[in-house]
């Protein structure tokens, strides 16, 4: 039966790529004698491998015995293709190492309206630091409203949403973020607005219109909403501050969103025993997301804020 030869590569292991490693270096030394030293194995170990190649590959490399080494045609052939092979490894395994230094692609976040006055601006100090660790890094932020986040982050157009923690679903990860106080007030051309502290009671607020959020609260919101009047309604609290301006209506809102109004003289906080409640706000994240080395960084950097 005649024998038949090995056939070329279909593939190239681990194996083939350490024994063309071998070949490269008994090329470049001028043989096996001269490859020892460069190789830190025998003279023996390098022939084994030098015929297992040659054996794999079903080609003749190379000529060795008493007239000295030298390569055939089919040797020099496949010491080039080698070359560029190790080149395109060692290319490879620099770009790979480089995704692990330097970090890109799109963070895609949804923010609930009117956090951007919160003295402790944890979101916008991780956005910093994110990008300062990566500056390729693209930032998507989207202002919606918090049942829209939640759709966002579970359907996956957003990746993270920062949101009131009311009304959120088992399949969402949250980590908690602040705590935003929320407190009662009417505007400067509300009938309230002159009375004095000490004569301000819970009865004070019969009989004045008030607005009511459109919006999902907490348990302790819904509750100081029961002794006021609604007669109108905001889908935010950009909308409450509208109404509340107006000098028609009272309404809470969150203490960092009205201090700008408040230190102008043209809101007054009504305070008054059972008119204030905390919000505790969130991000959130898929349970069963992918993985996503943007994404973790900024949760990372943002762990970090203060």
């Amino acid at each position: 039966m005649a024998e038949h030869a090995t056939p070329p590569l279909g593939r190239v292991s681990d194996f083939e790529v350490r024994l063309i490693r071998v070949f490269k270096a008994v090329v470049e030394c001028g043989g096996f004698t001269a490859a020892e030293g460069e190789l830190g194995i025998s003279r023996s170990a390098i022939s084994l491998h030098m015929s297992d190649l040659e054996k794999r590959m079903g080609l003749r490399l190379c000529q060795r015995g008493r007239g000295g080494f030298a390569l055939t045609e089919e040797g020099r052939q496949v010491y080039r293709a080698g070359l560029t092979l190790l080149a395109s490894l060692e290319t490879f395994r620099t770009e790979v190492n480089g995704l692990h230094r330097t970090l890109r692609g799109e963070l895609n976040i949804g923010i609930t309206d009117n956090l951007v006055s919160l003295p402790r601006m944890r979101i916008t100090h991780a956005l910093a630091a994110l990008k300062a660790q990566g500056p390729e890094v693209v930032v998507n932020i989207h202002m919606e409203a918090p049942d829209s986040i939640a759709h966002g982050v579970l359907d996956g157009r957003l990746h993270v949403g920062v949101v009131p923690e009311v009304n959120l679903l088992a399949s969402l990860e949250t980590r908690p973020l602040y705590d935003e106080a929320s407190r009662l007030y009417c505007a400067d051309t509300h009938p309230l607005y002159a009375v004095p502290d000490g004569e301000l009671t819970t009865a004070s607020l019969d009989g004045f219109e008030a607005v009511i959020p459109g919006y999902p609260l907490p348990e302790a919101a819904r509750a100081a909403h029961v002794p006021l009047t609604g007669t109108a309604t905001a889908s935010d609290r950009e909308g409450a501050a509208f109404l509340i301006l107006t000098g028609a209506y009272l309404g809470y809102l969150p203490d960092h969103l009205a201090a700008h109004w408040v230190a102008a003289g043209r809101l007054r906080e009504l305070d008054l025993p059972g008119c204030g409640f905390s919000t505790p706000f969130v991000t959130i994240t898929r349970r069963d997301r992918r993985p996503h080395r943007v994404l973790e960084a900024f949760l990372d950097e943002l762990a970090r804020q203060p």
